[in-house]
């Protein structure tokens, strides 16, 4: 039988030690996360969040399995080997839906309210020229905060927390092939509303006429129209793209790096164009809490405490943590309790086998020597022999066996001829006598007519 292959990982993680990750340190520190939801929620809830998981790739778990007897303990244990530094949570009740932002593993918490959301597919179909490309999705977005230093701790948590969720960008060492994608944040300080966008960056030459442009582009014209290629380029007098004129100037770049896009060279003049690619969202700051899913509230947007009430809250908390570590050591002190019980149970029981006492010399007692001690010569022979098993004159199975010597012996049944006349014989219930068929008429074992003898 041929030697079974291993598998690609196995050979991989060959020579790595316990506990080492084949990742190098940059992608190893960077910001993983979580997306999933909790509670009932419908199915276009549900498709937010894989579009979701979509705007935080690579680093997120985009099929994460999660079943309703997972508990939230299940994915802060396995968040620490995996890197995860992130959990984002999708909720919906009967009001409205709910966007959770924790930290791990010991908070902050932030609640958004989704007041409007547009699934991907919904911004895709609505668009004339759709972008989308499985490579941009290989590389973190950029991320984008727009009016975000107004007054207000919140406020500062919420863009650091947003910040956070995406890896940072290193001036001296990014490639800008690898900024495909933008995730713009805009806060309305009136509304108090927080718009989420998710767009993919495109570069575009600047300052050639279309026809140049879709030959930069790779794009092969149709000249049948035309005598030479030079009339198909000067056909509109040399005037550039009618789509160079809707952009704005401020968008035009020279790009120090060669990008993936047709015409995006080094030291070119192009310009920056966003399409996007969905969820969009409507968001809205409701809470803010210093602990993972629960703790003290920092900040609420509808309900306002005194400091008299916050402290007795506190008071009321922390009664309720002393409570619970006294109960924990409790439990602990009888569970040692009950493991040393244990033990000495088994010794004892141990030790009531036998098995820590000297050995006992066994006495065999001898019949013959005690007679001759006794009585002073030797017993007559047989007599101290045990007794033998007396064979049974008549066994069960003897009359079982004569029986079928029997049945050997005996004739086999008689066989009715062609020529016999005669029927079998036949008794008559009551007792009365055997009477024997003939052809003509029924005869009696005694001599008698049919139905007996006359009187």
């Amino acid at each position: 039988m041929a030697k079974k292959r291993k598998g690609r990982s196995v050979r991989r993680n060959k020579n790595k030690a316990p506990g080492e990750s084949n990742e190098p340190e940059e992608l190893t520190r960077a910001p993983h996360s979580f997306v999933i939801t909790r509670g009932n929620t419908s199915g276009y809830v549900q498709e937010l969040t894989k579009d979701f998981r979509k705007v935080m790739e690579p680093f997120t778990a985009i099929s994460l399995k999660e079943r309703k007897r997972n508990s939230l303990k299940d994915f802060v244990s396995i968040a620490g080997p995996l890197h995860v530094s992130h959990l984002n949570i999708f909720t919906q009740t009967e009001m409205a839906i709910y966007l959770k932002v924790a930290r791990l593993s010991r908070g902050p918490t932030l609640t958004l309210k989704v007041h409007d959301y547009v699934l991907a597919r919904d911004v895709l179909s609505s668009l004339k020229k759709p972008v989308s490309n499985d490579k941009m999705f290989a590389s973190a977005p950029l991320v984008v905060l727009n009016s975000f230093s107004g007054e207000g701790m919140h406020l500062k948590l919420l863009a650091s927390a947003f910040q956070n969720m995406f890896p940072a960008i290193n001036l001296t060492k990014v490639k800008l092939s690898n900024v495909r994608r933008c995730v713009l944040l805009n806060y309305d300080p009136e509304t108090k509303l927080i718009d989420f966008r998710h767009y993919a960056i495109r570069a575009v030459p600047v300052g050639l006429n279309r026809g140049v442009k879709k030959l930069v582009q790779s794009k092969v014209p149709d000249l049948s129209k035309f005598n030479d290629i030079s009339e198909y380029i000067d056909r509109d007098g040399g005037a550039t793209s009618e789509s160079e004129a809707e952009d704005d100037p401020n968008s035009h770049v020279i790009l120090p790096q060669d990008l993936p896009s047709r015409g995006a060279v080094a030291s070119t003049k192009t310009a920056i164009r966003l399409s996007e690619l969905g969820p969009r969202m409507t968001l809205q700051l409701v809470k803010v809490e210093d602990d993972l899913m629960g703790g003290n509230v920092m900040f609420h947007e509808f309900v306002f405490k005194t400091e008299e009430e916050k402290a007795q809250i506190s008071k009321m908390r922390n009664q309720k943590k002393q409570i619970k570590d006294e109960r924990k050591k409790v439990q602990e002190a009888n569970l040692k309790r009950k493991v040393e019980l244990k033990e000495e149970h088994k010794k004892r029981s141990m030790g009531g086998q036998g098995k820590n006492e000297e050995p006992v010399e066994e006495v065999v007692d001898d019949d013959v020597e005690y007679y001759k001690k006794e009585v002073g010569h030797a017993p007559e022979e047989g007599l101290f022999e045990p007794p033998r098993a007396k064979k049974l004159k008549y066994s069960p199975y003897d009359k079982l066996r004569k029986k079928n010597k029997s049945d050997e012996r005996s004739e086999p049944p008689r066989r009715w001829k062609k020529e016999d006349t005669r029927k079998p014989s036949k008794k008559v219930v009551g007792g009365r006598e055997k009477y024997y068929a003939t052809k003509n008429s029924f005869q009696s074992s005694k001599g008698g007519k049919k139905f007996g003898k006359r009187k």
